[in-house]
């Protein structure tokens, strides 16, 4: 009788072509998605002379430098017009579908490949951006490579990889209302830090996890690489199946039908081991903000900041006194007491419909009392926001709605946070610079944002949503 296995180890099993005896595996990849960041690696295959091994199975998406505002016809910085030309070029060249700025699926990577149904379970998926992690969501293993690796899966396929170590984070339980899948991964990243899955695979688990929307948990495996993870999953169920029929590139009738019974099978067998198990209780979970430089500097909103002169490690409360004067705030602060200068709601973390929707719900005749700037994750999505109405409340209550891309979340594309300003955030790292130079970012959820806009400091959301449609 065979042992009881994870669904990390059947995925593995199921892709695994070549074992090597230092350990490394050669495995098949099923889905690839490249970006304008992915030029050096087309770089090298010019250099090689040789083409792309599989170009119906490499996707590309303009994301991370397009602009979110101006003419996205005639780009007005020359460096990022041309790093969107060369992804242009380079899918062109080697026969590789591209969602460019002139497809109206275009958006953020980690979007559109649910979106469109090109993310599928079971599926092993790589991309050159560490938040590849997103994809778990829908019960495939996915996640970041590098810019070497990205040439070596074009020109093969395939990726040498060594076999991770395996956790689970079980959160059973009913969570509360206003509570989402940002307010339990950063509980979760807060519990274990940012070192707890360090290189790992991270399954997530448990009745709350369950009651998640699939928007939900890609925002739970897309900030597991903040836990340190190379991947966060979560077993496909009907909830997956359900977002999924119907998506463009997802399997059609009676072939849906057969791939939902095989996917049903994709789960972790009773009995089988993980290296560490944690669990969590989601009726403890509140509305958590971070209020350092690392995403594991997250309480929840009716907390204090922490105060070094209380801390018994000298390197730890070193730690607290750097982050505190980075992010300029006095010690043992109330996090409520918190103005900001800003907002952003956007990036692959936070930029679906639902997120949008949680949003809306609390800007709904409200007035910002700070600027700030919302980005949907895709142009179908922006679509769907303005259909519904969306688009009119974030620009009544004096946000501006901006087109798609990764935008303000590393602003390489030129959405930036001033030097000193301080911005509340739907995105995933708070590093420090990460928004810009000298930037202050407080990660949260998409309503939390809402709730900091309508007050200009960082605020608990829940009161606000009293007789309101969430």
């Amino acid at each position: 009788m065979s042992q009881p296995r994870t669904l990390v180890d059947k995925l593995w099993a199921a892709h695994e072509i070549v074992r090597r005896e230092d350990g490394e595996s050669l495995l098949w990849v099923d889905r690839h998605y490249v970006h304008e960041g992915s030029f050096h690696a087309f770089g090298k295959l010019a250099e090689r002379g040789v083409p792309v091994a599989e170009p119906g199975l490499t996707f590309g998406v303009a994301d991370h430098y397009v602009p979110t505002r101006g003419s996205r016809t005639d780009i007005a910085n020359p460096e990022i017009a041309r790093m969107v030309r060369q992804v242009e070029e380079n899918t062109a060249k080697h026969n590789v579908k591209l969602f460019g700025l002139g497809d109206p699926r275009q958006g953020i990577v980690h979007v559109v490949g649910p979106e469109q149904g090109l993310t599928l379970p079971g599926l092993l998926i790589v991309c050159g951006d560490s938040h590849t992690s997103t994809h778990g969501a829908l019960g495939a293993y996915a996640f970041g490579i590098g810019a070497s690796e990205v040439a070596h899966v074009l020109m093969t396929q395939t990726i040498w990889q060594k076999k991770p170590k395996l956790m689970r984070v079980t959160v059973d339980g009913e969570a509360a209302p206003g509570i989402s899948g940002k307010d339990i991964v950063l509980a979760i990243i807060a519990h274990i830090g940012t070192d707890g899955a360090t290189g790992g695979a991270l399954e997530f688990a448990g009745s709350a996890i369950r009651a998640l929307s699939i928007e939900g948990r890609l925002t739970l495996c897309n900030m597991s690489i903040e836990a340190g993870a190379r991947c966060g999953i979560v077993a496909p169920d009907e909830t997956t199946f359900a977002y999924l029929k119907g998506r463009p590139y997802a399997p059609k009738g009676t072939d849906f039908d057969k791939a939902a019974e095989e996917w049903s099978a994709m789960t972790t067998d009773a009995g089988a081991r993980f290296d560490k198990d944690v669990t969590l209780d989601a009726k403890a979970i509140a509305p958590i903000v971070t209020w350092g430089t690392s995403p594991e500097d997250a309480l929840p909103i009716d907390a204090s900041v922490p105060d070094p002169a209380r801390e018994a490690d000298e390197a730890r409360a070193k730690y607290l006194r750097g982050a505190l004067e980075y992010m300029g705030i006095s010690p043992g602060k109330k996090l409520t007491d918190i103005a900001v200068d800003r907002v952003f709601i956007g990036s692959c973390t936070n930029s679906r419909i639902e997120d949008l929707r949680a949003a809306a719900a609390v800007l709904s005749g409200r007035t910002s009392k700070v600027p700030g700037l919302v980005s949907a994750g895709s142009t179908l999505i922006k679509q769907q926001a303005e259909q519904e109405g969306l688009d009119r409340i974030f620009r009544d209550a004096g946000l501006e709605w901006g087109e798609s891309g990764c935008s303000m979340c590393v602003g390489i594309n030129g959405d930036l946070v001033a030097p000193g300003e301080r911005c509340a955030s739907t995105t995933n790292r708070n590093f420090r610079g990460r928004q810009g130079p000298g930037a202050r970012t407080h990660l949260m959820s998409p309503a939390m944002v809402a709730a900091a806009a309508v007050t200009g400091h960082l605020a608990d959301v829940r009161p606000m949503l009293t007789g309101r449609k969430v």
